[in-house]
């Protein structure tokens, strides 16, 4: 520590040296703790968004209310805030969805993303265990008569997919083998084509046998 030297009848101040080690600290810690304040900030904006409509349909902790409705509890923020884009921007079709989103900015959705992401439901068992049993083959193994390939090899196998991959496991049975059948039909076009090639040689067994089984994962 230097003194400066200050003129007649004026103090002499301290001039304090500060190493570039502890000066990039000091950065470190105002970046964390500010970046601490805005994840504190999204989540209370994300919460609020939530329980003033989310909830309705798709439950107060994601866990949904129907299976016409995807349960987003533990669902991939990132996969989240790529639906809703495609929702507001036109890429995926519904009308209930599209009023939802029509204010929402991509920070909004990707807190979101992050909000559900938090959460988590219970395992349930398969409602339909023999049905779930094939399921589990197409899984694991696909159809090498049909030219089905195994839905392991994207979706993993726990079923959880990644961030641009939507985590199948402990969804409706019923909600997956709706989209599937989108994707079958063309009518689901915002996500990856590859669903389009897969789903196409499917038969409706083996579409509702693969969604039991993934949903009890």
């Amino acid at each position: 520590m230097r003194l400066s030297d200050g003129g007649a009848g004026q103090a002499r101040v301290p001039r304090v040296r500060v190493s570039r080690r502890t000066g990039i600290a000091l950065g470190a810690a105002f970046l964390l703790g500010a970046s601490g304040a805005w994840a504190q900030a999204d989540e209370a904006r994300a919460k609020k968004i939530a329980g003033g409509s989310c909830f309705l349909c798709h439950g107060a902790q994601g866990e949904s209310t129907s299976e016409i409705f995807p349960r987003l509890a533990g669902q991939h923020a990132e996969y989240i805030a790529k639906q809703l884009t495609a929702f507001k921007n036109g890429q995926r079709k519904s009308t209930a969805m599209v009023e939802m989103v029509a204010k929402l900015t991509p920070d909004e959705m990707l807190a979101l993303g992050k909000y559900y992401e938090k959460m988590s439901i219970p395992r349930e068992e398969p409602k339909d265990p023999q049905l779930a049993a094939v399921g589990r083959y197409i899984f694991y193994n696909g159809n090498k008569f049909s030219g089905v390939p195994a839905c392991v090899s994207c979706h993993g196998a726990n079923a959880e997919g990644a961030a641009n991959l939507p985590r199948l496991a402990t969804q409706f049975s019923g909600y997956i083998h709706t989209q599937l059948k989108s994707f079958n039909k063309r009518e689901r076009t915002n996500d990856n084509a590859v669903m389009h090639t897969v789903v196409e040689k499917m038969t409706e067994l083996e579409m509702a046998a693969v969604a039991e089984y993934v949903s009890s994962k």
